[in-house]
């Protein structure tokens, strides 16, 4: 009797119905968890470097395989993911793309910048990215190629490190002590070449810099034989809200790196704060 009264419950917990926690007395949401598993699925795919299978997204994620066969199904169904590898591997597929244009393009930061982004990239010959913070990493979500043969290999969406790259380091620099060093503290400060620095202190150091500057220096450090000067744009609040970088490679940077970068990136950045509100000139 007691286990077939069990059962209504555990499967009103299977499929999401809503339920008190009985130590908070907070109802809880329902379905959350069942979402909260079809996002870190999700994002894993998107993260990886190449595409992943089923047996890699069950080690990444910790759930079965049997479940992440199920999360796969129906991300393939919404047409989130795609099969690639002859069906047993996943990527990101056409309508979360779309889904993410449609964001990147109504985004008040982009639709604020993208002409000056263009004019920067004219002026400079070189690759231009808008990025913003998301979850301890930096997100592209504009990128002007240059009009030279060798570019970047970056691309909207690509997520950099806080620590190696010009934008990562030039949102640091803006933040109050407390506020870097609760990022800091969970940085990976993962080696992509040999200038990567790894050191935390080192990292503290190029922070102070950075902020001294008022710009910040990727010295081949997020790839190689790539350089890149990153400032932030400051939002209607005094805070910055996104950053704009300039990607160079090494054969074709300039000596006068105060006219030819340093100075259409901040006055770049200048304007498209001016846009976002009066307050944001701070």
């Amino acid at each position: 009797m007691s286990s077939s009264a069990s059962k209504p419950a555990s499967r009103a917990r299977a499929v999401g119905v809503g339920h008190t926690d009985h130590k908070t007395g907070n109802k809880a949401v329902a379905g959350a968890a069942a979402f909260s598993k079809f996002i870190a699925v999700l994002q894993l795919i998107a993260d990886a470097q190449t595409p992943p299978n089923v047996a890699k997204l069950s080690a990444a994620s910790g759930y079965p395989r049997p479940t992440v066969h199920r999360i796969v199904a129906a991300l393939q169904a919404e047409g989130l993911i795609v099969a690639t590898g002859g069906g047993s591997t996943f990527g990101l597929g056409p309508r979360l793309i779309n889904l993410a244009s449609h964001s990147w393009e109504r985004s008040d930061l982009r639709l604020a910048a993208v002409d000056v982004l263009q004019e920067l990239r004219d002026f400079t010959s070189e690759t231009i990215h808008l990025a913003v913070p998301s979850q301890g990493q930096m997100v592209y979500i504009e990128k002007l190629e240059s009009p030279h043969a060798v570019r970047m290999a970056s691309r909207i969406g690509t997520r950099v490190s806080l620590t190696s790259s010009s934008v990562g380091k030039a949102y640091l620099a803006t933040l109050t002590e407390s506020e870097r060093e609760a990022l800091l503290k969970d940085a990976p400060l993962e080696r992509f070449t040999e200038h990567t620095l790894t050191d935390l202190d080192a990292v503290r150091r190029e922070l102070e810099a950075t902020a001294q500057r008022g710009h910040a220096q990727d010295r081949e450090e997020n790839e190689a034989s790539i350089c890149c000067y990153g400032a932030a744009i400051r939002g209607a609040d005094g805070r910055a809200v996104g950053c704009v970088s300039i990607s160079i490679p090494t054969f074709r940077h300039r000596d006068d790196v105060q006219i030819a970068y340093i100075d259409p990136l901040l006055a770049a950045c200048r304007t498209i704060a001016a846009r976002l509100g009066p307050a944001s000139e701070r």
